[in-house]
């Protein structure tokens, strides 16, 4: 009997990455529990980077490595050689003279296009709380006399491709994706106008992205906030953190807080304490690709997290 994981199945994907890892570290090819899925090798003449998502590997490195790591691939798998990377997943990168350009305008355009937002009239910012008139407030929850959108509304589609965007290259609009996110079960017209709200705005800046320079000061910095009682119907408070690598943004998240913030000063320490298991991680990531690398000792100097409320860093101190 000829026992082999099946397309689609759950455990082929497990089955493809054991069988790919088997390969690839007995070539001498490392990677580390915090990065399973990033393998580095390293030599006399230079090294290379490879990245794996599923079936799709990006290989970083110098010129002679990067072409020994394909050659190395193509001897046991089938495979075609797109060479420099101008697409991955969604994202587009452009490889400029002074540093890389990162960004997801094709997707923004498809978006817009697939929800009919295309020609809308532009707005400047991603949100705006209607404070003063409680009854317009996108981010209020569904009242009793409020009528749930059926599934004719794209909904949860909308939310979920702006979800993509938001966590990929386009921090300005996480905040207020995950505000409205929060009404998936239950939403009204007025979480539907934010949502166009959020395309109306991309369609002003569908060309925003992420630019890394080269020869930028690199080092990781971190920035924590949160709002207290963002969610009063739930007493929940807000989340926010951002860290940057070389002054980019390389990885942030606006969420809701799972604890019952008892004031201010708590909520800003719960949001301190998220953005400081991410920058552990974050650490422990370039740590592991610069040692392997040879490319730089990382610097044992503590990460410099920014912190705005007085009582929370009088405490930590």
């Amino acid at each position: 009997m000829n026992v082999k994981s099946l397309y689609g199945l759950k455990q082929s994907g497990h089955m493809w990455y054991n069988r790919l890892s088997e390969y690839l570290i007995k070539e001498g090819y490392k990677n580390d529990p915090i990065s399973p899925c990033v393998f580095i090798q390293r030599s006399e003449s230079g090294f290379a980077i490879i990245a794996v998502y599923v079936d799709d590997l990006n290989i970083i490195g110098t010129p002679n490595e990067i072409e020994n790591t394909a050659k190395y691939l193509m001897k046991e798998f089938e495979m075609k050689d797109l060479g420099r990377t101008k697409f991955c997943l969604g994202i587009q990168i452009e490889h400029l003279r002074n540093g890389i350009f990162i960004h997801q305008s094709n997707y923004t355009e498809k978006l817009l296009k697939r929800f009919y937002m295309d020609k809308a009239h532009p707005l400047n910012s991603p949100m705006v709380v209607r404070s003063l008139n409680v009854h317009d407030d996108p981010f209020r929850p569904c009242e009793d006399d409020e009528e749930i959108l059926g599934p004719e509304i794209p909904y949860l589609s909308a939310i979920g491709a702006l979800m993509y965007l938001a966590n990929n290259t386009r921090p300005d609009i996480a905040f207020s994706v995950n505000l409205l996110a929060r009404y998936s079960s239950s939403p009204t017209r007025r979480h539907w106008n934010g949502v166009k709200h959020i395309f109306r705005y991309l369609n002003g800046t569908i060309d925003l992205g992420l630019y890394f320079k080269n020869g930028a000061n690199a080092t990781l910095i971190g920035y924590a906030d949160a709002g207290y009682l963002s969610d009063p119907q739930k007493a929940k408070s807000q989340t926010g953190y951002l860290f940057t690598y070389g002054d980019t943004a390389i990885s942030w998240r606006s969420m809701k807080q799972t604890l019952t913030a008892t004031s201010s000063n708590h909520a800003e320490l719960i949001a301190l304490y998220e953005a400081g298991r991410e920058c552990v991680w974050l650490r422990s990531m370039i740590q592991h690709i610069q040692n392997e690398c040879g490319i730089k000792s990382f610097t044992s100097n503590p990460t410099v997290i920014y912190e705005d409320n007085t009582a929370c860093i009088a405490q930590i101190k």
